[in-house]
């Protein structure tokens, strides 16, 4: 009895050693896979643990035979040797070694195909949120069809509702990677690849491209937005408002500094870019619309501040190395309005 206590007691222990562990991986590592977060990862994770398990199994099994092999069937020096029993063959040993890998491959093949199928499903539930994700070098654009809403860098979706992304490429091939939720699909120019989860936990989570796309592929990052019910449905209705525009002082001159520089041939700002108001198509760059509602900079690059913001704008080559982003040429006065301007697009 005492032998089965302990034996439990240190059981849990190990468990909870190991959940401290994850939540401290998670904390100080954001792109570690250890902590899951939606139910994608979740059952990512669960096939990890069987695979592993599966391993293990076939270890012990290989290291128990070699010491059997070294320490109880093999003549010590000095002793008396006979000769061993030779076999042509032996029926029992072809099953065991050619059943028992079918076997295990099997345990690993049925769990892995059942995440597959369980990610990618044919249809989606009416409820299900989708959320169109436009890989570009280097930068992520985010859509909402049914909301019409439209951001980039940051996507925020609802806890505890059915996420459906649809993927595809305004160039080469991508890969959109959030190791907390789950994922890494391949996204690929001329085709919609799908990722389905249900987050679970609120909170702000690391992405990443997982494909080398270019110069500045480790430069290509993003940040998900776990948003609680009543948290998502106050960020849309921002997204959907149309921006202020600021009537005097250094942001209205940033604005028409805006206006008359290249930035509004590449980047949509609501009523303002593009030929006319109602002008929609060849923007280049991000949408800036709701710019200062993000956190992030230059792809989840920098953090999103006024200093940062003028670097940004001043080099773009020294942040991002390949960029389609011109230098401006913008110094002094000028950048400082143009910030400002950019910064006050809540």
């Amino acid at each position: 009895m005492n032998r089965r206590f302990g034996a439990r007691w240190l059981l849990w222990c190990a468990l909870l050693l190991f959940s401290g562990a994850t939540e401290a991986a998670a904390r100080s590592y954001p792109m570690d896979t250890m902590a899951p977060r939606s139910d994608l990862a979740e059952l990512i994770q669960s096939v990890y643990v069987q695979v592993t398990l599966w391993d293990l199994l076939v270890l012990v099994v290989v290291i128990v035979a070699l010491f059997l092999a070294i320490f109880w069937f093999s003549t010590r020096f000095g002793e008396p040797g006979e000769e061993p029993v030779q076999f042509h063959s032996h029926m029992g040993l072809e099953v065991a070694w050619t059943a028992g890998p079918i076997l295990i491959l099997v345990l690993i093949t049925v769990p892995t195909v059942r995440a597959v199928f369980n990610t990618q499903p044919y249809h989606w539930p009416k409820e299900a949120l989708t959320v169109r994700v436009i890989a570009h070098q280097w930068w992520w654009e985010f859509r909402y069809p049914s909301l019409g809403a439209q951001t980039a860098n940051e996507v925020h979706i609802p806890a505890d509702r059915m996420i459906h992304f649809e993927l595809e490429s305004a160039d080469v091939i991508h890969s959109f990677w959030m190791p907390a939720l789950g994922g890494k699909r391949d996204v690929v120019p001329g085709q919609i690849n799908q990722i389905t989860l249900v987050a679970k936990v609120p909170g702000e989570y690391y992405g990443q491209c997982a494909e080398f796309c270019g110069a500045s592929h480790a430069n290509m990052r993003f940040r998900v937005f776990v948003d609680t019910a009543e948290g998502f449905q106050r960020w849309v209705a921002d997204q959907l408002k149309p921006p202020v525009m600021p009537a005097s002082g250094l942001a209205s001159e940033g604005a028409r500094i805006y206006q008359n520089a290249p930035c509004a041939i590449c980047h949509r700002v609501k009523g303002i870019s593009g030929f006319s108001k109602q002008y929609e198509g060849g923007f280049r760059g991000p949408d800036l619309t709701h710019f200062a509602g993000r956190s992030t900079l230059a792809a989840g690059v920098l953090d999103n501040t006024p200093d940062n913001l003028a670097t940004w704008i001043q080099d773009p080559q020294t942040v991002k190395p390949g960029a389609l982003m011109p230098r401006l040429g913008l110094k002094g006065h000028e950048l400082t309005a143009l910030v400002a301007y950019l910064e006050s697009l809540k």
